[in-house]
């Protein structure tokens, strides 16, 4: 019979690149102000696109954060990951594969939903403008939706399980699981995430095709879930990426354990299918809980998944209650992303990342742009909730039909 303790994934990093904030903290100040910075798109062919407003991240240089011989091969939806990716490791406090990290002991697992569209589109448009000649060779990598977790590990010299979930939306959380489960198994430290940048004109066309988004001119009405206003969702860019590792190797070599990775559990239901969702998402949620030891009056927080659509809305609004019970009419619920926009798969890595900050200043972040609330939720609204917050429910749903739950712990020594 083993003897060997039980391996439980904790969160040790946290890097972010988001419409709010480039960092971490600066992402913190916007969030818990319940700062919105959706705003009109600004960024080249987009001026006559249906699609009006959207989540920039504006202030970010690629050249200050990527070497140029990365930058060359790689879409901005990699710049992003690799910038946050150095961060977690810095806030983790884990050096590179070459000073002291064995380079098998570390792994990357990203999720993406869009890939590179905008390397993408700058490739074709040399294709069929001047001619295969003066297409370069990285359009065969830099589009792809593993690209960012290749570079990463290429980058850092990390030699250890990698992969990528190919998802919509809810693949943000189902990678924060594959890390967690791989912790689990013997790998001593995960990089996760997701990161995103769907705002190129090609990008921006092929979003068209979805109905739940939101094709609204006015950006304090462009994104406002659970109201009777509500018009779909507004799109994003950005990110964030984790660090995940054992937390007694973690508490060992004196890092802080900001988050326990508790459970998860992910489910289907079918396209557009919302009616439907109510169910699956329930599940995931009933399964989470499970695989956390967890009963749903010990959930503190719950960030929505928020989609904007009526009937995506009230399912989600109903499979909170029939999840946690009475406890889910009375539980807390946020949506931050209303103020930065929906980055598909890089939304619940936001959402995760200010989880795990509620979870440390004991805030509750409010929901932008939202005030007249039409289910029956506890909707944190126009400033933040001070409460101790030691467990957090993240929820996200796809486009596709994916739907996927993630309990967090505190990270403190003595939570359960």
């Amino acid at each position: 019979m083993s003897t060997a303790r039980p391996r439980r994934a904790a969160v040790t990093g946290i890097g972010v690149v988001a419409p709010n904030g480039t960092s971490t903290d600066s992402f913190w100040k916007a969030t818990q102000e319940g700062l919105s910075v959706l705003d009109r798109i600004t960024r080249d062919g987009c001026e006559h696109l249906p699609l009006k407003v959207a989540g920039e991240v504006r202030d970010f240089e690629p050249t200050a954060a990527v070497e140029e011989r990365y930058l060359v091969q790689t879409d901005r939806f990699t710049h992003f990951a690799m910038a946050a990716a150095d961060r977690a490791l810095e806030d983790a406090r884990l050096g590179r594969a070459d000073t002291g990290q064995a380079p098998f002991s570390v792994g990357v697992v990203t999720a993406a939903g869009s890939g590179g569209g905008e390397f993408g589109q700058r490739e074709l448009q040399r294709l069929w403008g001047k001619g295969s000649r003066f297409v370069g060779p990285y359009q065969s990598i830099a589009w792809f939706y593993a690209a960012s977790t290749g570079q990463i590990s290429i980058r850092r010299g990390f030699k250890g399980p990698c992969s990528v979930v190919a998802a919509d939306e809810a693949g943000g959380l189902d990678a924060i699981a594959h890390a967690a489960r791989a912790v689990r198994r013997g790998t001593d430290v995960m990089v996760a995430g997701s990161t995103e940048a769907p705002l190129a004109p090609y990008s921006g066309v092929c979003q068209l095709g979805y109905p739940e988004l939101s094709l609204e001119a006015d950006p304090s009405r462009a994104y406002r879930p659970f109201t009777d206003a509500a018009c779909g969702f507004v799109p994003a860019e950005g990110g964030a990426m984790l660090v995940v590792e054992d937390e007694t190797t973690a508490r060992e070599r004196g890092a802080r354990v900001r988050a326990r990775i508790a459970g998860h559990a992910a489910t289907f239901t079918g396209a557009s299918c919302w009616e439907r969702s109510r169910a699956g998402l329930t599940q995931a949620v009933l399964g989470a809980l499970d695989e956390a030891g967890c009963a749903p009056e010990e959930i503190d927080v719950v960030f929505a998944d928020a989609l904007g659509v009526p009937e995506a809305d009230r399912a989600e609004a109903l499979a909170i209650v029939d999840a946690l019970g009475a406890h889910g009419r009375r539980v807390p619920v946020t949506a931050p992303k209303t103020g930065t926009g929906r980055g598909y798969c890089a939304a619940p890595l936001l959402d995760t990342a200010a989880a795990v900050l509620s979870m440390e200043f004991g805030l509750i972040p409010p929901t932008p742009n939202v005030f007249d609330i039409c289910h029956d939720l506890d909707l944190v609204t126009v400033r933040a909730r001070a409460r101790e917050v030691r467990t957090a429910l993240v929820l996200s749903r796809g486009l596709m039909g994916s739907n996927s739950a993630l309990v967090l712990r505190h990270g403190a020594a003595d939570a359960s």
